[in-house]
């Protein structure tokens, strides 16, 4: 049987493939003679012989009377034509009998092979020839392989007869059903029913032939729809298949491949691209397929259409209900901030009416040291928090009897941080008396608060007021507080929240609008607010928006201004000169020698034409670009590495330039001024700034201002004053002023170069130090004075016998700063630097009323602290500042310190002015430990 399939796929492998080399070599190899092997067996004696059940031949053919003439039992006519089987089993022949055949049972002829050549390539039509042959030829190979044959290619009839009774003796043990070994072949999608290895497969199953045939109809059906020439089947598989499926139950594709033996073949013709409509129904399935094409091409087009328009009505419905959502809040906001803005002004009418009871009467001053600058200016401050703690001198506001203090702060204090300023603040009765055993305990006049939405919002950059408008607690305890009082509050630099936290309180504001402090603090609003007081200011211009502008405007200065050789670069909504650069212009301006010349050859009344001056102008304006683009040099470095970087924020919020100051000696002093509820103007303190960093950031100020002659700077303060209070400004601002000698007239010239509308730091060092020695600063005349001790008094009398009304107040002076950072104060507890400090001379002398106060801000970080050194001249004040700066450097300075500091900067900038060598430092270091003895506790 094995040998017999698989001469019959190679048979159906040739057909197909019939140039294939190997096929021919087995052609060429399948006509030689080959015999069955024969297995002989000695005979046994009857007697001896064993019997055996089971059939012994393959099929019941009927035998002639002769060949039972040894049986014991009469064999009748009629009983030779029922067979081998039916006389076997009615003991007429006995099992074990040999049977000879004398006529062959299936003749056999010899198929004749051609060799095919290559240039001929026939079809599997031509092959089989028509096709009732050819459906003869493979019904007989089927009938073959039913009849048990083993060799179909050479006559049985050539055979010897005791070959072929040899071949007939087939053990019982390896007998199966031959139905189950036929294969049946589908040629073009039809299969010979009349074959009788087909009838006889069919006779075999006819209990279930029904689901047989269904499956097998749809096997003709799938070979038919894509045109396969031959399949050869797989009975065993067929009947397999058939018996799994249900009744009516289509067959899978996979279930038909698996009944076709040549599987590989024809799973091939079937992937064939266009098969299909190669078979039965092939056009209507190519029309149908077409038509399904080309309506799912218009469908698809027609959804994604539908869809686009979906996502398009879904955008504008969303942008729709956004823009509506947002205008309904904007409207809500705009009628909240009309509503804060509207009780802001009739509570200012309350507090201008009753101020003068107010401020005499018991009262509580809320105080939010607030930093309200726009988004984008608060992103770019570093330790926002830190910086709007600055101001911890607010609580000196105790001074006056009347009033308690509540102190908004933007940081947690520890309990640490709290006692020493309860502490600092009650050592007032210890200066009054001189004795430290007198000091006393204020916490009940001033409170601390935090506002719990610093925890919420840590990285959000709001500045000190919007956290508090987002802290019912703290509110809540605010009001508590100021139950049954007269209260106000002092911000810092204005926000709308300020309105809306005082709206909350139903307390007025002693400040501005935020819309009108916002205007006159820019660069360009202070130059209109000094054009308008008549206060001279630097030769500049303002509003810059665009670098057209910014180069015509800058051509046409340097024409007016050829003796000016720096020009600044100010934005408008920076502050502490953060967003400002500078240029030596003339020093790199190629064609100023022959500006020169011209303006010597015009002279000055025909340089002055419009004419005359164009060839310049576009000379400037063409060298300008390039000559800002390498020369600028930004302040804040960090923040503006190139000159493209500021000028796009230059731009972004406008601003101005101005001339820097014709010498090289140049003092900076800030006046701070109150404008009171009443209208009244005062002027609260006036400092010289300490530049250590460059002559534009000032790092520390000396208080009084010793620059420029008090009178003269209390008269541009009261003329800007007046400006400011008609434009509704309220409250505290300081302004800027830079003093100079010119080099031409040897006169000395005052500008006003900043204003800002806020309460600053200098004011709050200020009010700290007026606590601690219980002095008057009086900025008409310039002095800052102190009541002398009892002790001072005997020896000032002792001096001055003769002196019938001897001087009862010392002058003193003061050098202050906010800004001191070192980063090795982290690395140490603010006890352990006290200790050091009181051990190396550094303090405080409550009797003298001179020394040494520190300002701590917070606790973790602990790399910034203020400081306030108070003496009788300024210079000893100066030597001494510098002194704690370089014990404080020395002592926690480690070899591999990391970070910035700004004590080394200090120390240059305080020698520079004191003009100290190399060996008065030395003489310095040498006095230093002198000076701990007498310092006390």
């Amino acid at each position: 049987y094995y040998i017999f399939q698989y001469q019959l796929e190679m048979g159906v492998k040739i057909m197909l493939d019939p140039e294939n080399i190997n096929h021919k070599a087995v052609l060429k190899q399948n006509e030689e003679t080959r015999l069955p092997l024969i297995t002989k067996k000695k005979p046994a004696p009857m007697c001896s012989q064993k019997l055996m059940k089971g059939r012994t031949v393959g099929s019941l053919w009927g035998l002639p009377a002769s060949h039972t003439r040894d049986s014991p039992f009469p064999v009748l006519e009629e009983d030779t034509t029922k067979g081998v089987l039916s006389q076997t089993e009615e003991k007429l022949i006995l099992p074990a009998a040999k049977i000879r055949v004398q006529t062959p049972l299936v003749v056999s002829k010899a198929v004749p092979s051609h060799e095919f050549h290559r240039q001929h390539k026939k079809s599997a039509e031509a092959i089989y020839g028509t096709r009732f042959s050819s459906e003869g030829n493979i019904a007989l190979l089927a009938s073959s392989s039913f009849m048990g044959s083993t060799q179909i290619s050479k006559p049985v009839g050539s055979y010897p007869a005791q070959l072929l009774e040899s071949e007939l003796q087939i053990p019982s043990q390896s007998l199966r059903d031959p139905c189950l070994d036929c294969e049946v072949a589908v040629y073009h999608g039809t299969i010979d029913q009349e074959a009788p290895g087909f009838l006889a497969f069919k006779q075999r199953y006819c209990s279930s032939w029904r689901r047989i045939a269904f499956v097998l109809e749809c096997t003709k059906n799938l070979l038919k729809d894509y045109a396969v020439p031959l399949a050869t089947i797989n009975c065993e598989k067929l009947v397999e298949v058939a018996s799994d499926i249900e009744l009516h139950e289509n067959p899978t594709k996979s279930d038909i491949l698996s009944v076709i033996k040549n599987q590989s073949t024809v799973e091939k013709i079937l992937n064939r691209p266009g098969q299909r409509y190669k078979g039965q129904g092939g056009s209507e399935m190519a029309a149908t397929k077409i038509q399904a094409t080309w309506r799912c091409s218009r469908a698809r087009k027609a959804y994604v259409l539908l869809r686009q328009q979906q996502w398009a009505s879904g955008v504008l419905a969303v942008s729709w209900l956004s823009r509506n959502h947002m205008a309904r809040v904007k409207k809500t906001l705009k009628e909240s901030r009309q509503r804060h803005l509207e009780n802001f002004y009739i509570r200012a009418k309350h507090l201008a009416a009753n101020w003068n009871h107010i401020r005499t009467s018991r009262r509580t001053i809320i105080h939010i040291p607030s930093l309200g600058y726009s988004q984008c200016v608060r992103e770019h401050i570093p330790d926002l928090a830190v910086q709007q703690n600055m101001q911890m001198g607010r609580l000196c506001d105790i001074l006056d009897a009347n009033v308690d203090v509540i102190y908004i702060c933007p940081l947690h204090l520890s309990e640490e941080l709290l006692r020493y300023y309860n502490k600092l603040l009650g050592l007032r009765a210890a200066v009054r008396s001189g004795n430290p055993e007198d000091m006393g305990d204020l916490q009940d006049r001033f409170r601390i608060l935090t506002p719990e939405a610093i925890n919420s919002f840590p990285k959000h950059r709001m500045c000190l007021a919007t956290q508090l408008k987002y802290s019912p607690k703290a509110i809540e305890r605010i009001k508590s507080l100021i139950q049954g009082r007269d209260a106000y509050i002092v911000g810092g630099v204005p926000h709308q929240d300020d309105l809306a936290v005082a709206d909350m309180l139903n307390v007025p504001i002693l400040g501005s609008v935020p819309e009108v402090a916002q205007l006159c603090s820019t660069k360009s609003g202070s130059r209109r607010i000094f054009a308008g007081a008549g206060v001279p200011t630097p030769p500049g211009a303002s509003d810059i928006h665009t670098e057209e502008q910014l180069i015509h405007v800058l051509s046409q200065l340097i024409l007016d201004n050829m003796e000016v050789w720096r020009w600044l670069f100010k934005a408008n909504n920076e502050s502490r000169g953060h967003g400002t650069a500078y240029c030596d212009v003339i020093s790199h301006l190629k064609c100023y020698p022959w500006l020169q010349k011209e303006h010597q050859r015009c002279g000055p009344e025909m340089w002055s034409e419009k004419w005359a001056r164009e060839p310049a102008l576009v000379k400037i304006s063409q060298e300008l670009p390039g000559l800002l683009a390498q020369h600028v040099q930004p302040v804040n470095e960090k923040r503006f590495p190139t000159w493209e970087k500021f000028l796009q924020t230059f731009l972004s919020q406008g601003g101005v330039i101005e001339a820097f100051p014709l010498s090289e000696s140049v003092t900076n002093l800030t006046v701070d001024v109150l404008i009171e509820p009443t209208g009244e103007i005062k002027v609260m303190s006036s400092g010289d700034q300490l530049h250590a960093e460059g002559p534009l950031r000032s790092w520390g100020t000396s208080i009084p201002q010793r620059s420029v002659d008090p009178a003269l700077l209390s008269s541009l303060c009261l003329n800007i004053g007046e400006t400011c209070k008609s434009k509704g400004v309220l409250g505290y601002f300081s302004v800027d002023f830079v003093t100079f000698i010119h080099p031409q007239t040897m006169e000395q010239q005052v500008w006003a170069t900043d204003l800002d509308l806020c309460y600053s730091d200098q004011v709050a060092l200020t009010q700290l130090l007026l606590y601690l020695t219980d002095g008057t600063l009086d900025c008409r005349s310039g002095r800052f004075q102190v009541s002398l001790s009892s002790n001072q008094m005997e020896n000032q009398c002792t001096q001055q016998e003769e002196t019938k009304n001897p001087s009862l107040m010392s002058n003193r002076c003061a050098v202050m700063s906010t800004q001191l950072r070192h980063p090795s104060l982290s690395d140490i507890y603010y006890d352990v630097l006290f200790q050091m400090c009181k051990a190396r001379g550094v303090g405080f002398d409550l009797q003298e009323k001179q020394g040494t106060v520190f300002l701590l801000y917070e606790d973790l970080e602990r790399y910034r602290l203020g400081m306030i050194t108070i003496g009788e001249d300024l210079q000893g004040v100066l030597m001494t500042f510098a002194c704690n700066l370089f014990i404080i450097h020395q002592e926690i300075s480690a070899p591999n310190m990391q970070g910035e500091t700004n004590f080394k900067m200090a120390i240059q900038d305080i020698e520079a002015i004191l003009g100290i060598t190399a060996e008065n430092k030395l003489k310095l270091g040498e006095e230093q430990p002198s000076r701990a003895d007498a310092v006390k506790e």
